[in-house]
Protein backbone atom coordinates (compact mmCIF):
# COMPACT_ATOMS: atom_id res chain seq x y z
CA UNK A 1 0.00 0.00 0.00
CA UNK A 2 1.62 3.40 -1.34
CA UNK A 3 2.00 5.94 1.74
CA UNK A 4 1.53 9.85 1.60
CA UNK A 5 5.11 9.89 0.62
CA UNK A 6 4.80 8.68 -2.30
CA UNK A 7 1.92 10.85 -3.81
CA UNK A 8 2.64 12.37 -7.27
CA UNK A 9 -0.55 14.06 -7.90
CA UNK A 10 -4.22 14.51 -6.50
CA UNK A 11 -7.01 14.45 -9.17
CA UNK A 12 -9.52 17.00 -7.31
CA UNK A 13 -13.39 17.16 -8.20
CA UNK A 14 -15.96 19.78 -7.31
CA UNK A 15 -19.42 19.89 -7.43
CA UNK A 16 -21.51 23.52 -8.26
CA UNK A 17 -24.10 23.65 -5.34
CA UNK A 18 -26.98 21.22 -5.78
CA UNK A 19 -26.41 19.71 -9.04
CA UNK A 20 -24.54 16.60 -8.52
CA UNK A 21 -26.11 15.08 -5.05
CA UNK A 22 -24.99 11.49 -3.83
CA UNK A 23 -27.11 9.20 -5.00
CA UNK A 24 -27.35 10.86 -8.00
CA UNK A 25 -27.74 8.23 -10.87
CA UNK A 26 -23.86 9.03 -12.58
CA UNK A 27 -22.98 7.58 -9.38
CA UNK A 28 -20.77 9.83 -6.52
CA UNK A 29 -17.69 9.90 -4.35
CA UNK A 30 -17.69 9.79 -0.53
CA UNK A 31 -15.95 8.61 2.18
CA UNK A 32 -16.58 4.35 1.07
CA UNK A 33 -15.68 5.43 -2.81
CA UNK A 34 -12.72 7.51 -2.33
CA UNK A 35 -9.19 5.52 -3.66
CA UNK A 36 -8.49 6.55 -7.50
CA UNK A 37 -10.19 3.82 -9.72
CA UNK A 38 -12.47 2.34 -7.50
CA UNK A 39 -16.32 2.22 -8.58
CA UNK A 40 -18.27 5.28 -6.99
CA UNK A 41 -20.80 5.32 -4.98
CA UNK A 42 -23.79 3.31 -6.26
CA UNK A 43 -27.31 5.36 -7.57
CA UNK A 44 -29.48 5.35 -4.70
CA UNK A 45 -33.16 7.68 -4.94
CA UNK A 46 -33.61 7.53 -1.59
CA UNK A 47 -30.37 8.79 -0.81
CA UNK A 48 -30.67 11.36 -3.59
CA UNK A 49 -33.79 12.32 -2.31
CA UNK A 50 -32.83 12.81 0.95
CA UNK A 51 -29.93 15.55 -0.22
CA UNK A 52 -32.49 17.11 -2.18
CA UNK A 53 -34.47 18.14 0.93
CA UNK A 54 -31.31 19.08 2.29
CA UNK A 55 -30.61 22.12 0.18
CA UNK A 56 -31.12 25.76 0.64
CA UNK A 57 -30.72 27.09 -3.17
CA UNK A 58 -31.40 26.24 -6.20
CA UNK A 59 -28.95 24.36 -8.36
CA UNK A 60 -25.76 26.82 -9.20
CA UNK A 61 -24.20 26.31 -12.58
CA UNK A 62 -20.91 28.05 -13.88
CA UNK A 63 -21.81 30.08 -17.35
CA UNK A 64 -19.22 31.25 -19.62
CA UNK A 65 -18.17 33.83 -18.01
CA UNK A 66 -18.15 32.15 -14.41
CA UNK A 67 -15.92 29.14 -15.86
CA UNK A 68 -13.56 31.99 -17.03
CA UNK A 69 -13.25 33.33 -13.66
CA UNK A 70 -12.62 29.64 -11.84
CA UNK A 71 -10.16 28.62 -14.59
CA UNK A 72 -8.02 31.96 -14.01
CA UNK A 73 -8.53 32.01 -10.27
CA UNK A 74 -7.02 27.97 -10.18
CA UNK A 75 -4.53 28.91 -12.47
CA UNK A 76 -3.42 31.95 -10.42
CA UNK A 77 -3.42 30.10 -7.09
CA UNK A 78 -1.51 27.33 -8.68
CA UNK A 79 1.15 29.98 -9.57
CA UNK A 80 1.51 31.62 -6.28
CA UNK A 81 1.23 28.82 -4.30
CA UNK A 82 4.09 27.11 -6.12
CA UNK A 83 2.01 24.13 -7.40
CA UNK A 84 2.29 22.19 -9.90
CA UNK A 85 -1.03 22.23 -12.25
CA UNK A 86 -1.13 19.19 -14.88
CA UNK A 87 -4.43 19.16 -15.89
CA UNK A 88 -7.59 21.31 -15.17
CA UNK A 89 -11.29 21.52 -16.44
CA UNK A 90 -14.31 23.19 -15.75
CA UNK A 91 -17.73 22.20 -16.56
CA UNK A 92 -20.96 23.98 -16.27
CA UNK A 93 -21.37 21.37 -13.23
CA UNK A 94 -18.44 20.63 -11.83
CA UNK A 95 -14.73 21.24 -12.38
CA UNK A 96 -11.46 18.70 -12.30
CA UNK A 97 -8.08 19.66 -11.23
CA UNK A 98 -4.96 17.72 -11.16
CA UNK A 99 -1.84 18.70 -9.67
CA UNK A 100 0.93 18.43 -7.54
CA UNK A 101 0.96 20.66 -3.63
CA UNK A 102 3.00 19.96 -0.68
CA UNK A 103 0.16 19.94 1.16
CA UNK A 104 -3.15 17.93 1.80
CA UNK A 105 -5.69 17.62 -0.58
CA UNK A 106 -7.82 18.94 2.04
CA UNK A 107 -5.97 22.22 1.84
CA UNK A 108 -5.93 23.04 -1.64
CA UNK A 109 -9.20 21.59 -2.57
CA UNK A 110 -10.47 24.36 0.48
CA UNK A 111 -8.04 27.13 -0.45
CA UNK A 112 -9.09 26.39 -4.62
CA UNK A 113 -13.02 27.11 -3.74
CA UNK A 114 -12.78 29.65 -1.42
CA UNK A 115 -10.68 32.08 -3.89
CA UNK A 116 -12.97 31.10 -6.78
CA UNK A 117 -16.09 32.17 -4.88
CA UNK A 118 -14.36 34.97 -3.76
CA UNK A 119 -13.48 35.60 -7.19
CA UNK A 120 -16.69 34.52 -8.55
CA UNK A 121 -18.41 37.11 -6.09
CA UNK A 122 -15.85 39.86 -7.33
CA UNK A 123 -16.95 39.21 -11.15
CA UNK A 124 -20.74 39.42 -10.05
CA UNK A 125 -21.20 36.14 -11.41
CA UNK A 126 -22.90 35.13 -8.12
CA UNK A 127 -25.17 36.93 -4.93
CA UNK A 128 -23.29 37.35 -2.12
CA UNK A 129 -23.97 34.64 0.99
CA UNK A 130 -25.25 32.58 -1.79
CA UNK A 131 -23.35 28.85 -1.58
CA UNK A 132 -21.79 28.54 -4.78
CA UNK A 133 -20.01 24.61 -4.23
CA UNK A 134 -21.24 21.41 -2.87
CA UNK A 135 -19.58 20.57 0.48
CA UNK A 136 -16.70 18.72 0.08
CA UNK A 137 -15.31 17.17 -3.03
CA UNK A 138 -13.59 14.28 -3.72
CA UNK A 139 -9.77 14.25 -2.86
CA UNK A 140 -7.69 11.25 -4.66
CA UNK A 141 -4.29 10.73 -4.49
CA UNK A 142 -2.45 9.33 -7.53
CA UNK A 143 0.75 6.92 -6.32
CA UNK A 144 2.10 6.53 -10.29
CA UNK A 145 3.02 7.94 -13.04
CA UNK A 146 0.45 6.21 -15.09
CA UNK A 147 -2.53 7.13 -12.59
CA UNK A 148 -1.12 10.73 -13.42
CA UNK A 149 -1.23 10.65 -16.78
CA UNK A 150 -4.49 8.50 -16.80
CA UNK A 151 -6.19 11.52 -14.27
CA UNK A 152 -5.14 14.02 -17.01
CA UNK A 153 -6.35 12.62 -19.87
CA UNK A 154 -9.68 11.94 -18.09
CA UNK A 155 -9.61 15.47 -17.00
CA UNK A 156 -8.70 16.70 -20.43
CA UNK A 157 -10.80 14.50 -22.90
CA UNK A 158 -12.95 12.64 -20.94
CA UNK A 159 -15.02 15.49 -19.95
CA UNK A 160 -17.00 16.03 -23.49
CA UNK A 161 -16.10 19.30 -25.71
CA UNK A 162 -14.43 22.36 -24.37
CA UNK A 163 -16.95 24.67 -23.30
CA UNK A 164 -16.82 27.94 -24.09
CA UNK A 165 -15.38 30.75 -21.27
CA UNK A 166 -14.96 34.08 -20.87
Amino acid sequence: MPSDLDILAYILTFTTYGTWLHGDERGSVDEAHSTYGSPYAPASPDREDAMREMIRWPPFNLDAKARGVVDRTIREVCEHREWNLKALNVRTNHVHVVLWAPVSATKVLSDLKAWCTRRLREAGCVEPKREVWTEGGSKRKLHTKQGVNNACEYTRTGQGADLPME
